[in-house]
């Protein structure tokens, strides 16, 4: 069992002096989760340096960086429809399942909304986005995805487009 540590959790913006801080928790976070050569650290980096990457927010407990998300712009059919993809999300795993991810993730749809965002997607486990109002919609497919219930959407509105989503390209190194 995982007992939570109380601690306090300042959510906000990246700042240039914390890139290093990011691309270190971030290989952290995915080292040995699903391979031993993750690529989530090039992927923020690859939408930083193309100026695609919409919202970078980083916790920091202590002064120290200790978690990440980022959103950038997802493409609907080819169109910019104003939805965003969540993810990477990453948290230094002697942290993680301390509410950390969820503090990300709650502050970073609020910004994403107020940006004036329709709506947001992610691939992960249903297990865990379902609690922020993610779920799986049948005619919104992104074709990388293992199956259909891990490619999930949280509409802003009630609408919800149909077709092919397709992130930025620095989402597909090595495809």
């Amino acid at each position: 069992m995982v007992q939570k540590v109380s601690m306090d959790t300042l959510i906000r913006s990246e700042k240039s002096i914390d890139i290093d801080a990011i691309e270190q928790v971030t290989l952290a976070a995915f080292m040995g989760k699903f391979s031993d050569n993750p690529t989530e650290h090039l992927i923020v980096n690859g939408l930083r340096d193309a100026g695609a990457l919409s919202l970078s927010l980083v916790a920091e407990v202590d002064g120290k960086i200790v978690g990440h998300v980022a959103f950038s712009l997802v493409t609907i059919n080819g169109e910019d429809l104003n939805w965003y993809g969540l993810g990477p999300i990453s948290v230094v795993p002697k942290l993680q399942k301390q509410g950390i991810g969820s503090k990300l993730i709650h502050e970073g749809l609020s910004a994403i909304r107020a940006l004036g965002a329709k709506g947001c997607v992610l691939e992960g486990s249903p297990m865990y986005y379902q609690r922020f109002g993610f779920k799986s919609y049948s005619g919104l497919i992104y074709e990388y995805s293992p199956g259909l219930e891990y490619f999930m959407a949280f509409p802003f509105y009630e609408a919800v487009p149909q077709g092919k989503v397709e992130y930025h390209k620095a989402f597909y190194i090595g495809t």
